[in-house]
C-alpha cells in the first residue's frame, strides 16, 4: 500500500510569512509552481500554506495591492499537514474531506508536499 512518502514531492519550495506578496507571486511564476509552503515564524508555530486561490480570491478579487500585503495576511495557517506514513487512500480521503489541493508532508521537519495531482500520477492506481 503506497504511502504519501512514495509519491510526495520532495522539492518543496518555501517562503518567509513577513514576505509580500508580490514577492510569493513572482516566486510561483519562476517556478512554475501552484503554491508555496510558508515557514514557521517560530520553532513551536506550525506550517502555513500560500495557493493561487488564496491570492486569486483574497488580492486580486478584492483589488488589493500585493505589494501592500504579507503573506502572513493572506495564508492559510495553520494548514493541514499530512504524516509521511499515511496512506495516500487517507491522504487523498483527508483532502477530499477538507476541500483542498494539496498539503505539507511534516514529521518534525517539513519533508514534502503532497497534492491530487501526486496521488493521480505517481499513485499506484493501474
Amino acid at each position: 500500500m503506497s504511502k504519501a512518502k512514495d509519491v510526495m514531492t520532495t522539492e518543496v519550495v518555501t517562503i518567509a510569512a513577513s514576505a509580500l506578496v508580490s514577492e510569493a507571486i513572482g516566486l510561483m511564476r519562476s517556478k512554475k509552481i501552484h503554491s508555496l509552503v510558508v515557514k514557521p515564524r517560530a520553532p513551536e508555530k506550525g506550517y502555513g500554506l500560500l495557493t493561487e486561490a488564496d491570492i486569486a480570491y483574497k488580492v486580486i478579487a478584492k483589488d488589493m495591492d500585493p505589494k501592500a500585503l504579507k503573506v502572513s495576511d493572506i495564508m492559510t495557517k495553520p494548514c493541514i499537514s499530512v504524516d509521511p506514513e499515511m496512506t495516500v487512500e487517507n491522504v487523498a480521503r483527508l483532502l477530499a474531506n477538507n476541500h483542498i489541493h494539496r498539503a505539507p508532508v511534516i514529521k518534525d521537519d517539513l519533508l514534502g508536499i503532497i497534492s491530487v495531482d501526486d496521488i493521480l500520477h505517481r499513485g499506484k492506481w493501474w
